[in-house]
């Protein structure tokens, strides 16, 4: 067999029975075991379950507990935008490691004739050229010693994506890549999927992206199910396996229902059976040693009955648990939010606004108790400003501004969650009147049952965060306009589907920020404002 065919068939990762643990010995999963091939995989799962060290672990980041992982590829990951360009001062130019040819052929062109200064160029005459004209094609600052940190969340994450997308890696690990992205930026991302030559193993939520992939990989608390089609495929297996998982836990219902049955008409049988040889036992007229025989050879028939007994009772419990952990992993989780108490009235009433930088045009709205509202826009046009202004936190420069309301913000850093508070103190602390009983209920219907109400929030992922927020916001005494400037960023696919219902159901106003096009219909919005 030819060499390169070996090559194009042999599996970029194979692992087996990967496990791992935190420090404190808590497993978050094991025994994973999986083979990568197909060049377009998609992992996806609830918030928690361990996707991203999954993938830690794939590429060799991180060490498993147990098991092993064999690599045969170069590998390049994105995650979410690291600190060091958020804080540092690295230019665009340090970033992408052309600083040093870029700054010889600026020296060269001010007169510098030092041969060091055109041995680092090389042959990239035009490499300064080159690097301004793919960044205006990728609409960022045209200055390549620009700051990392002054570009705009989803400017960074371009940027940063495009760097892989032209790197010479086998296989690219992107951990979320559309989450800063608008509408054009998430288009962008799709057309550099498909051009790209190498394997993509992309943890996502988002529908769009999901449904380019070759393969979906579900991890969940039960392990890793792997599913041959893309995103759309994925939903139709789970929606039928959902229909066959009910179907067979009603039939073991059934059979435990007449194995109960049959045991009840046994018993009462061996009952009458006994009170017959105890009448015969006093009347006489049998030999003892008969009627003795005839009671031992009934006692062994029903000890041994019995032992059948429950040894069906206990497979069908066994099936059973087994079916209620999938029915579990399957099953919906649901977020009430709490009625609203506004009327129809006018909350908001901006005439002629103006923001201080971002957008310039005018803005002219009026919301009221039942608008529904998306607030979309490119990155940069002044979404969040636009929501910070009607906050107070950002001074418009001109304009009419009426709040009528009280508000609540909700962004991507959680900031009305307190890390050193368990979620059930959480609920009963920020949502003034709330019973622990009802706190239990609430804090259940987003997927935090029994002792999981005591974890700390400092514990919880970006999406159970944002849901718990999202819990906190809608349960004030007061019901506030919404402000959600991208809720949907962290939530899991289950979870986008659940807030999406909720808003949708929600009989008060918010104002929402999203570019995950699903997830703004499925919300029930009724109108539509542009920057």
């Amino acid at each position: 067999m030819p060499q390169d065919h070996i090559k194009s068939i042999r599996p970029l990762i194979q692992a087996n029975n990967l496990s791992y643990q935190f420090d404190n010995g808590e497993t978050l999963f094991r025994d994973i075991s999986c083979t990568l091939t197909h060049r377009r995989v998609g992992l996806v799962g609830r918030n928690g379950v361990g996707k991203s060290m999954l993938t830690s672990l794939l590429i060799k980041q991180e060490l498993p507990a147990t098991g092993n992982v064999l690599l045969n590829a170069k590998t390049a990951s994105y995650s979410q935008l690291p600190s060091e360009l958020l804080t540092g001062d690295i230019t665009i130019a340090q970033f992408l490691k052309l600083d040093l040819i870029i700054r010889a052929i600026e020296h060269i062109e001010q007169g510098e004739c030092d041969t060091e200064l055109f041995s680092l160029v090389g042959d990239n005459w035009t490499a300064k050229q080159d690097l301004e004209q793919q960044l205006i094609s990728l609409e960022l600052p045209a200055d390549v010693h620009f700051r990392c940190q002054l570009l705009s969340g989803g400017q960074l994450a371009r940027l940063r994506l495009w760097q892989l997308f032209t790197s010479d890696a086998d296989l690219l690990v992107l951990d979320e890549p559309s989450n800063h992205l608008d509408s054009e930026g998430k288009h962008w991302l799709l057309n550099q999927i498909n051009q790209y030559k190498g394997h993509i193993l992309l943890i996502s939520h988002d529908r769009l992206l999901l449904r380019k992939m070759d393969r979906i990989w579900e991890l969940s608390t039960l392990g890793l199910t792997q599913y041959g089609g893309n995103f759309d495929f994925y939903t139709q297996q789970k929606q039928q396996e959902f229909l066959a998982i009910e179907r067979q836990a009603n039939s073991v219902t059934k059979q435990q229902k007449r194995l109960e049955v049959e045991a009840q008409k046994n018993r009462e049988k061996f009952e009458q059976r006994a009170a017959k040889g105890m009448k015969e036992r006093a009347k006489g007229g049998t030999p003892k040693i008969v009627l003795n025989q005839h009671r031992s050879k009934a006692t062994a028939k029903v000890s041994n009955r019995m032992k059948n007994e429950n040894g069906r009772r206990e497979l069908l419990q066994e099936k059973a648990s087994s079916l209620q952990a999938r029915q579990e992993q399957l099953k919906e989780q649901k977020m009430y939010l709490s009625e609203s108490n506004q009327r129809s009235k006018g909350l908001v009433s901006i005439v002629n606004g103006r923001l201080p930088f971002g957008n310039q045009q005018s803005i002219n709205i009026q919301i009221n108790s039942s608008m529904k509202l998306h607030l979309q826009g490119g990155n940069g046009s002044g979404k969040s400003t636009l929501l910070k202004a009607m906050l107070g936190r950002v001074e418009p420069t001109v304009g009419e501004w009426n709040i009528n309301t009280p508000m609540v913000y909700l962004d991507q850093h959680f900031g009305l969650l307190k890390d050193d508070l368990s979620l059930i103190e959480s609920v009963c602390t920020l949502c003034q009147g709330m019973q622990q009983s009802d706190s239990r209920t609430l804090l259940a219907g987003i997927g935090f049952r029994r002792d999981d109400v005591h974890r700390l929030v400092s514990q919880l992922s970006g999406g159970e965060k944002m849901k718990l927020a999202m819990l906190l916001i809608s349960h004030q005494p007061e019901q506030p306009l919404l402000l959600l400037d991208e809720p949907d960023n962290h939530l899991d696919l289950d979870s986008k589907r659940i807030l999406a219902t909720a808003l949708k159901q929600y009989e008060g106003a918010f104002i929402l920020v999203s570019h995950d096009e699903d997830f703004i219909q499925e919300s029930g919005v009724n109108n539509t404002l542009s920057l």
